[in-house]
C-alpha cells in the first residue's frame, strides 16, 4: 500500500481512537466522533474544491499545495502537466521542422480534410496551384481548383495514379498531382512541376515526326525508281544513268541526315571532355576552305580566309571540324552564284573569334532566334533543294556549348549574314602572331 494511503488510514484510526477517549470522558461518543470525522471530511472537501477550481481555471492558476494523500495527488498532477508540456514542445518542434522542410520543397504540399477543406499549404502551392496559406484556409479544394479532370479525380476511390494537368496558377506550367490519404481521415495533396518532362516529350514527338518526314521523301524517290527499273524490260543506258544519279543523290541525302543525327546524339549524350587537345585552327580552316571551293563548283563563289598563324584552341578537333564545316557549307549553299564568303579567325582581349560572312539573301529577324532548333528552316523547299538536313546549326550550338563558347548571328535581308563563334580566353592555346590571308 502506498505510504500516503497508510497515513490516511492512521489518521482515520487516530480520529476514531480520539473520539473513543473523548467520548468516554464526556459520555457523548456520537457527537465527538461526528465532530472528528466531520473535520476530516471538511478538509477533504476543501481539497476537492481547490482541485475543481484549479481544473476549471488551470490556465491562470498554480496547482494548490497540500499534505498527505492530497499532496501526492497534486504532485502527480504536476508531473503529468510537465510531461504533457514536454510532449507538446516536442510535437511543436516536430511540426515546425515539418513545416520548414515542406516550405523548402519545390513541390506543392497541401493538407486537406475529409471534406476536401484546405487546412495547410506550403509556399510552393501558391506557385504551382494558386493556393495561399493562410488566406485559403477552410476553403473547399474544388472551389479553388476548378478543373473537370481534378473534380473527377477527387471523386475516385483509387488515387494511386497521379493526374497530369496544366497548372491552375500558370498556364505555361504542367503539374503532376496526387492525393494520398493519411492520418485521421485527412488527405495529403502533392503537386510536382513536370513542365520540363512534358516539353521533352513534346520535343521527342516533334523530332520523331521530323526525322520520319525527312526520310520519307528520299525513300519514296528510291522506291519509285527501283519499282520503275524492276518493271522495265529494256532500259536505255542514258535513262539508267539518269535514274542512278538521282538515286545516288537521295541516298547521299539520307546518309548526311544519319551522320548529322549521330553527331547530334553524340554531342548531347557524351560527357564533357576532361583533356582537350590543342587544335591547329588555321590548318583546319585551310582544309575546310578547299572543301568549300569544291562544294561551290560552278557557282564560283569568291571564298577568302584570314587567320592568325599560331592561334590555336583547346578543344576537340572532330567537334570543331563539324561546327566550322556546317557554318561554311551553309554559306556556300545559301549564297547565290558569284557571291562572296569571308572566313576569319582571330583573337582579341576577350578570347578567340571565328566568323563566316556571306553576301546571300539574308535572314528575317523573326527567324534568327529559331535557327539553332532542330529541323528549323527559313525556306523549306530551298533548304532541301540545297541538300541541307536542318540539323547543321543545332550541331554548331552544341559544339560551342561544349567549348564554353557562343554563337552570334547578324543578318539583313538582301545584304547577307554573319555567323560569329566566340571562344573564351581560357580556350586560347597560343597568343596571336602575324596575320595571314588567303583568297580563292
Amino acid at each position: 500500500m502506498h505510504p500516503s494511503l497508510w497515513r490516511e488510514v492512521w489518521t482515520l484510526a487516530g480520529i476514531a481512537l480520539a473520539s473513543l477517549v473523548l467520548g468516554a470522558i464526556t459520555g457523548r461518543y456520537f457527537i465527538v466522533a461526528a465532530i472528528g470525522f466531520g473535520l476530516y471530511i471538511a478538509a477533504t472537501l476543501r481539497h476537492i474544491y481547490r482541485l475543481h477550481q484549479w481544473l476549471h481555471h488551470r490556465d491562470g492558476r498554480e496547482i494548490p499545495d497540500a499534505g498527505g494523500l492530497w499532496g501526492d495527488v497534486f504532485n502527480e498532477f504536476r508531473k503529468l502537466i510537465k510531461q504533457a508540456g514536454q510532449r507538446e514542445d516536442q510535437l511543436t518542434d516536430m511540426l515546425t521542422r515539418f513545416q520548414s522542410a515542406a516550405a523548402a520543397m519545390p513541390d506543392a504540399v497541401v493538407i486537406v480534410s475529409e471534406d476536401d477543406d484546405i487546412e495547410w499549404a506550403n509556399p510552393a502551392s501558391a506557385t504551382l496551384l494558386g493556393i495561399r496559406f493562410p488566406r485559403d484556409t477552410g476553403m473547399r479544394l474544388g472551389n479553388l481548383l476548378r478543373d473537370p479532370e481534378l473534380a473527377e479525380y477527387l471523386e475516385r476511390h483509387d488515387l494511386t495514379e497521379p493526374l497530369e494537368l496544366p497548372s491552375p496558377a500558370n498556364a505555361e506550367l504542367a503539374v503532376s498531382l496526387q492525393i494520398i490519404p493519411f492520418g485521421s481521415r485527412r488527405k495529403l495533396l502533392l503537386a510536382r512541376d513536370i513542365t520540363r518532362l512534358v516539353r521533352l516529350e513534346q520535343m521527342r514527338r516533334i523530332f520523331v515526326a521530323n526525322v520520319s518526314h525527312e526520310m520519307r521523301t528520299p525513300l519514296t524517290v528510291l522506291t519509285g525508281f527501283l519499282e520503275t527499273l524492276r518493271d522495265m524490260k529494256h532500259v536505255r543506258p542514258e535513262e539508267l544513268s539518269k535514274h542512278m544519279n538521282t538515286m545516288y543523290d537521295q541516298a547521299t541525302r539520307m546518309q548526311r541526315l544519319v551522320d548529322d543525327l549521330l553527331m547530334l546524339s553524340k554531342l548531347e549524350t557524351a560527357p564533357p571532355r576532361r583533356h582537350d587537345e590543342v587544335v591547329d585552327v588555321p590548318a583546319l580552316l585551310a582544309g575546310l576552305k578547299e572543301q568549300a571551293e569544291l562544294l561551290s563548283g560552278e557557282a564560283r563563289h569568291r571564298i577568302t580566309l584570314e587567320t592568325q598563324p599560331g592561334l590555336r584552341l583547346l578543344g576537340s578537333r572532330e567537334e570543331l571540324h563539324s561546327a566550322f564545316s556546317n557554318l561554311i557549307n551553309n554559306a556556300v549553299r545559301y549564297t547565290p552564284a558569284g557571291g562572296e564568303i569571308a572566313l576569319r579567325w582571330w583573337a582579341d582581349a576577350d578570347g578567340a573569334r571565328f566568323t563566316v560572312r556571306d553576301t546571300g539573301e539574308g535572314i528575317a529577324p523573326e527567324h534568327i532566334p529559331h535557327l539553332t532548333e532542330r529541323f528549323y528552316r527559313v525556306d523549306t523547299a530551298r533548304s532541301r533543294a540545297s541538300g541541307g538536313t536542318g540539323l547543321g546549326l543545332s550541331i554548331v550550338k552544341h559544339v560551342l556549348l561544349r567549348h564554353d563558347a557562343r554563337l552570334d548571328i547578324e543578318s539583313e535581308i538582301g545584304k547577307g549574314s554573319t555567323f560569329l563563334c566566340a571562344f573564351p580566353a581560357n580556350r586560347v592555346a597560343q597568343a596571336p602572331a602575324l596575320v595571314h590571308s588567303q583568297a580563292g
